[in-house]
């Protein structure tokens, strides 16, 4: 299997997407870090006001996901380029980073915001801190880079304990965080939140 890893180019891009998207959440009024005024490393309370506020949380395994989720489809996206001659090799990362980049973009919106809010175990969620986001496109690019090391197996074996993982924690994982996003039920909802 051919690495799909960025050449310093590649990188550079990369970086300076992910500088971009910081500046682009601040200019959305994102706050850089948690309201409290604290920068932690872990912060394992789901239902508080700093989730999504530090560095790493309970979703941070699921930006995980989409790293490995992101180079199997550049993977494959690049076996069919290779017969047109295409090297997208040094572009799969910084592609990588705008998808992340454009869902914390999304994700940090008054429309998802509001969406969340009252469908999700997250309630009352204001959103991510600017640090927060960073760190989600950096836990992403983790993922990338692990897929890009180990055999596909391996990555769908860690996606699925961390799914099942992040499940037996908390009630949530990306699988779930999706369909109530799109289809939410209420009775996903109540066993999140416990009843």
């Amino acid at each position: 299997m051919t690495s799909l890893l960025p050449n310093r180019r590649g990188l550079l891009l990369a970086l300076a997407m992910w500088l971009a998207i910081g500046a682009t959440l601040l200019g959305m009024g994102r706050v850089p870090i948690c309201s409290c005024g604290s920068v932690k490393l872990w912060w394992g309370v789901v239902q508080s006001a700093e989730n999504s506020q530090h560095i790493a949380d309970w979703y941070s395994f699921s930006h995980v996901i989409h790293g490995l989720l992101f180079y199997g489809f550049a993977h494959l996206l690049w076996r069919r380029w290779k017969w047109f001659g295409g090297k997208p090799a040094a572009w799969a990362l910084p592609i990588a980073v705008a998808f992340e980049g454009f869902w914390e973009l999304l994700e940090n919106s008054p429309l998802i915001i509001d969406r969340y809010r009252p469908v999700t175990v997250s309630f009352g969620y204001e959103g991510d801190s600017v640090l927060n986001s960073l760190s989600d496109i950096c836990f992403m690019a983790l993922g990338f880079w692990i897929a890009s090391k180990v055999p596909w197996r391996a990555s769908l074996a860690l996606a699925l304990v961390f799914e099942l993982f992040t499940l037996a924690m908390i009630r949530d994982n990306l699988t779930l965080n999706v369909l109530m996003l799109v289809w939410p039920l209420d009775a996903v909802r109540q066993w999140q939140a416990g009843g």
